[in-house]
C-alpha cells in the first residue's frame, strides 16, 4: 500500500490505495454484518413486554426462537438477493449470513406464557413482565 502520491500515481491507483487500506476494510466487514434491530416496549396496563425484531425479507420459517436459562434468543439466516438492469448496467446485490439477538426473561416464566407472531418482516414476542410466584418474600425467624 502506498501512502505517498507522486506524479506517477493516477486516480485509479489512489482508489485502490484507499480501498485496500486496513481501516476501510475493517469498516466494510463490520457494516455487512446483519444484526436485526430490536425494540422493547413495556405495557403497564397488561403488565407485558413486547420485543419487536425487524427482519426484512424473512419469513417465519427462516427464524428460530429458543429459550434456555431464562434467555430468549431469536436467530436465523438471511439469504437476500436483488438484481436490476438499467441502461446497460447490471446491479446484483446479495446478503447472506446468520444472525442472533438475545434478551433476558423474568425468573419463573413458563414457555407457554411467551407468544410470538410475525407479519411483513416484523417479529413480535410478547411475555409477562413479572411472574406472580417470583415476587420476593420476607421470611421471619421463629
Amino acid at each position: 500500500m502506498s501512502l505517498i502520491f507522486n506524479d506517477y500515481s493516477t486516480p485509479f491507483d489512489r482508489f485502490f490505495d484507499d480501498v485496500l487500506n486496513p481501516r476501510t476494510l475493517r469498516h466494510v466487514q463490520h457494516s455487512d454484518v446483519f444484526r436485526p434491530r430490536m425494540d422493547i416496549h413495556h405495557d403497564d396496563k397488561s403488565n407485558t413486554v413486547c420485543a419487536t425484531f425487524e427482519l426484512p425479507g424473512l419469513q417465519k420459517e427462516d427464524v428460530s426462537i429458543d429459550v434456555n436459562n431464562n434467555i430468549l434468543t431469536v436467530s436465523g439466516e438471511t439469504k437476500q438477493s436483488t438484481e436490476r438492469n438499467e441502461e446497460g448496467y447490471a446491479l446484483r446485490e446479495r446478503r447472506y449470513g446468520k444472525f442472533s439477538r438475545s434478551l433476558s426473561l423474568p425468573q419463573g416464566l413458563k414457555n407457554e406464557d411467551i407468544k410470538a407472531t410475525m407479519n411483513n418482516g416484523c417479529l413480535n414476542v410478547v411475555f409477562p413482565r413479572s411472574v406472580p410466584d417470583s415476587t420476593p418474600a420476607k421470611i421471619t425467624i421463629g
